[in-house]
């Protein structure tokens, strides 16, 4: 936008430049030449009133010398002509040679003063031609003609256009430097709204435009901005406090009712009732984890999240020593597959630990008797991905695009265990760390969820 304003800027310029340099160009060309052509008609007037005599009496040696010191002073061919248009006596060589020459002969010899080319553009080369009647009382006697060069003058011209076009120049450079400055003093509230837009959207939600810069009415849409943000942040804070305080509170009450409901088991004998009191604490278990899992929400999507760096092979084999009893006592194999050397990821507090959970989580849910839960580990893309993979059901690609969605269960999966929030979470954790979660279809069956991570730099242990 800063190059299509300067842009903007420098051709209006131009084309002002262009309207006032091109006639000004015009005028001192003319000037020009309408001095070269006076002076040239006054030595040519003067060397016509002395041939006069000389027609008359056949004496043409006064004027004979005339013309030579003339020639010899100013390099200006001097002829004269009789009314048979032949040249008579005179220096510079044949007049008539020019093409032009002709029609200003004839022009002069039919009482009239001629000078031809009217104009000295700088891009022409003929030379200046006067004809100037030898008029004896009204009688025409003949011409005198002068043909002068005009390298000099034409010289003369372009350096003037030269220096106009230097102006310009130095006018130009002036005015990109002007509105460079220009230019970023208006465009950089709108520079930093982009800026602040972008990391507000990356999850920084304290990220405020500084109201203090550029023109008037930006400062304005900057608080403006700066309001909206505040009141947009004041909002989710207030949903997610919500959220919190709801799921915190509301675990009490349930703690206390599934102990009432866990006594009166006792008291019954009849197996119908036992079997609805079994569902009834079912219910309170899957209402517990709902409430558990919008708390780990709300506090995974509070901003001000601090990352760390920590090894991804590391986090992967403690994840691996943590769950082998539950996957042994299904009978699901967990695979890991990590490199060697250690793989070092940012990330914020244990979004890489809480992520892995849920995804071996919800694999080992979908993952029947005998199945395989893989965990591997590898660089990819500039960064670290870790892929965890099981020969479940898996998804359809529409299904995996929905699975982030929040309290967003399969169709037929609407009797698992889940609340529907774990990987809403994951997405929000790896979201906040700078990484991204991509669910797919895995090949021949079964669904693949990575999670790709950017690099991390270990920070040194303290010395002792």
């Amino acid at each position: 936008m800063r190059r299509r304003l300067v842009t903007t800027y420098v051709l209006l310029l131009c084309l002002v430049l262009l309207a006032l340099e091109i006639p000004l160009a015009v005028s001192l060309t003319g000037r020009e030449t309408e001095r070269v052509l006076s002076d040239r008609i006054a030595d040519t007037t003067r060397l016509a009133s002395l041939a006069v005599p000389a027609v008359r009496s056949g004496e043409f040696a006064s004027l004979l010398d005339e013309l030579g010191r003339y020639h010899e002073l100013y390099g200006i061919g001097a002829t004269f002509v009789d009314l048979d248009r032949r040249p008579w006596i005179g220096f510079g060589g044949d007049p008539l040679t020019a093409d032009h020459a002709a029609a200003a002969v004839r022009g002069a010899l039919a009482g009239r003063v001629v000078g031809t080319p009217g104009t000295l553009w700088p891009w022409e080369s003929r030379p200046l031609v006067v004809a100037v009647p030898v008029d004896d009382g009204g009688a025409v006697l003949g011409a005198i003609v002068t043909v002068s060069p005009t390298d000099g003058n034409r010289g003369a011209i372009l350096l003037a256009w030269a220096q106009l076009g230097l102006l310009g120049a130095a006018a130009v450079a002036v005015c990109v430097l002007a509105a460079l400055r220009l230019a970023g003093w208006v465009l950089h509230p709108v520079t930093r709204l982009d800026e602040v837009t972008h990391q507000i959207a990356a999850g920084h939600g304290g990220a405020r435009v500084h109201p203090g810069v550029g023109p008037p009415e930006l400062r304005r849409l900057s608080a403006s901005f700066n309001e909206m943000a505040d009141a947009v942040a004041d909002s989710l804070e207030r949903q997610r406090s919500f959220v919190a305080h709801a799921s915190h509170q509301l675990r009490n009450p349930l703690t206390v009712l599934r102990l009432r409901v866990e006594s009166l088991g006792m008291a019954l004998t009849d197996d119908d009732a036992r079997e609805d009191h079994r569902f009834a604490l079912e219910e309170t278990d899957r209402f517990a984890q709902m409430l558990d899992g919008l708390l780990a929400l709300a506090r995974a999507e509070r901003g001000g999240h601090r990352t760390e760096t920590v090894d991804a092979v590391d986090a992967v084999r403690r994840r691996e020593l943590a769950w082998q009893p539950l996957t042994a006592h299904r009978e699901v194999t967990l695979r890991v597959a990590v490199p060697d050397e250690p793989h070092y990821v940012e990330q914020v507090a244990t979004a890489l630990d809480q992520s892995l959970d849920a995804l071996i989580d919800n694999a080992l849910k979908f993952t029947p008797p005998g199945g395989t839960v893989e965990v591997t580990v590898a660089s990819r893309d500039g960064g670290v991905e870790v892929t965890v993979r099981d020969t479940g059901p898996g998804m359809t690609a529409e299904q995996c695009r929905q699975a982030t969605e929040r309290f967003w269960r399969a169709p037929d999966a609407q009797n698992v265990d889940g609340a529907g929030l774990g990987l809403p979470i994951v997405a929000v954790l790896v979201d906040a760390s700078g990484g991204r979660l991509t669910l797919a279809p895995a090949g021949p069956r079964g669904l693949e969820a990575r999670l790709w991570w950017r690099p991390g730099t270990p920070v040194p242990a303290a010395l002792p």
